[in-house]
C-alpha cells in the first residue's frame, strides 16, 4: 500500500475549485461540500491560456430600491454547484471542456471613491480582456454592466448591446446621480454603446426616451414567441461586437423574486434560454449576469437561474466564437 495518491478515482476526489484544470469539464462532484466556485471550476489569478474569466463584483452602492445585491455572486456560485454534474442540456458540448473557463475571483474596490471609484471594475476587466481570454461577470448591481462596457469597447470598439431587463436602465444622469438606471444612457451618450445595432428584451417598465434603442418588450415576447425574437436580436447586432447584459428580474418574479427591483409580467426561464439558445453566431465578445439579491430569494430559484443563464451564455460564446489565428 503507499499513501500517494495515484488513481483516478482519487484523482476525482479532489476539490478541482481547488486543484483542478480548466478545460477539464464538469466535475460531477456532491454540491453540499468543497470550494464554492463557478461550476466547480478551478479557482486561479493566472490568465495564461484561458478563455474565459468569471468574475463576481459584490458592489450594490447603485441600487435605487432594495440593496442586497453584492451578495449576488456568492448565491449563483453556491446554485452552480447543483448544476455542475454534466454539460448543459440541450448543448452538444461541454463549455468548460471546449474551453479553459477559471474563477477569477472577486473583484474588490480597495480604493474608496463611491459610484465615481469604479476604476477597478474597468481595470479588472481590462486585465482579463489584456490577457486574451473573455470576461464573465456575475452581479452585484447593473451597474457594473458600464464600466465593463468601457473595458470591452477599448478593445472592440463600440459595441452592441443584447440587454434582456424589465426596465431599460436608460433615464439620464450626471455626476454622483449615476446609478443602476442610468448607465445605459451615459454608455450611449459617450458611444460606447451602438443604439442603433443593440436592443433590450423584456421590458414592461414606462421610458419614453429610448434613446434609439430597439425595445422588444416582455408582451412583444409573450404575443410573438422566442423564434421572432431571436430573428429580432440577430437582425439587429449583425456580426457587430456584441456585450450581452442578463439583469435577472427580466424574468417574472415567479421565476425570480430575489432582486431589488421585481417586476410582474416578466419572461419566464424557459423563454430567456430559448432565446439565448437562438443566438448561436453572434459576434459575443462579453458578458453579465447581475442584480440577483438573495435576501429575497426563495429555495434559491433566484439564484439557480442566474447560474443556469451564465453557463447558457458559457454555451453560446463557445459555440459562437471565431476561431483565432
Amino acid at each position: 500500500m503507499t499513501d500517494k495518491v495515484s488513481t483516478e478515482q482519487d484523482r476525482q476526489s479532489w476539490d478541482n475549485a481547488i486543484v483542478g484544470k480548466p478545460g477539464s469539464g464538469m466535475v460531477g462532484s456532491h454540491s453540499f461540500g468543497g470550494a464554492g466556485s463557478f461550476f466547480r471550476v478551478p479557482y486561479s489569478r493566472d490568465l495564461t491560456g484561458v478563455d474565459v474569466a468569471v468574475s463576481g463584483v459584490p458592489l450594490d452602492i447603485a441600487t435605487t430600491n432594495r440593496s442586497g445585491a453584492r451578495l449576488g455572486p456568492r448565491a449563483i456560485r453556491n446554485a452552480s454547484l447543483s448544476l455542475a454534474w454534466e454539460r448543459p442540456w440541450p448543448w452538444k458540448k461541454d463549455p468548460l471542456a471546449e474551453m479553459a473557463v477559471i474563477d477569477y475571483g472577486d473583484c474588490e474596490n480597495h480604493s474608496g471613491g463611491g459610484l465615481l471609484g469604479v476604476a477597478h471594475i474597468e481595470q479588472h476587466v481590462a486585465r482579463i480582456l489584456d490577457a486574451g481570454a473573455a470576461s464573465l461577470l456575475l452581479g452585484g448591481d447593473h451597474f457594473i454592466s458600464y464600466p465593463s462596457l468601457c473595458a470591452h469597447a477599448k478593445v472592440h470598439g463600440p459595441l452592441s448591446l443584447i440587454h434582456f431587463d424589465a426596465h431599460t436602465d436608460t433615464w439620464p444622469s450626471s455626476g454622483e446621480g449615476i446609478n443602476h438606471g442610468t448607465m445605459f444612457y451615459k454608455a450611449a451618450k459617450e458611444g460606447v454603446v451602438l443604439p442603433e445595432q443593440s436592443i433590450q428584451i423584456g421590458i414592461r417598465t414606462t421610458n419614453d426616451a429610448t434613446l434609439g434603442y430597439q425595445i422588444l418588450s416582455a408582451s412583444d415576447v409573450h404575443r410573438q414567441g422566442c423564434d421572432a425574437a431571436i430573428a429580432q436580436i440577430r437582425a439587429r447586432v449583425g456580426q457587430n461586437p456584441v456585450y450581452l447584459t442578463f439583469d435577472i428580474d427580466c424574468l417574472d418574479p415567479a421565476f425570480a423574486p430575489g432582486t431589488g427591483t421585481p417586476v410582474p409580467g416578466g419572461l419566464s426561464s424557459y423563454q430567456a434560454l430559448e432565446i439565448i439558445r437562438g443566438l448561436v453566431g453572434i459576434n459575443l465578445v462579453g458578458m453579465d449576469v447581475v442584480e440577483v439579491a438573495p435576501a429575497y430569494d426563495h429555495a434559491e430559484i433566484t439564484a439557480l437561474a442566474a447560474a443556469q443563464i451564465a453557463i447558457e451564455l458559457l454555451c453560446l460564446y463557445a459555440a459562437s466564437r471565431r476561431p483565432t489565428a
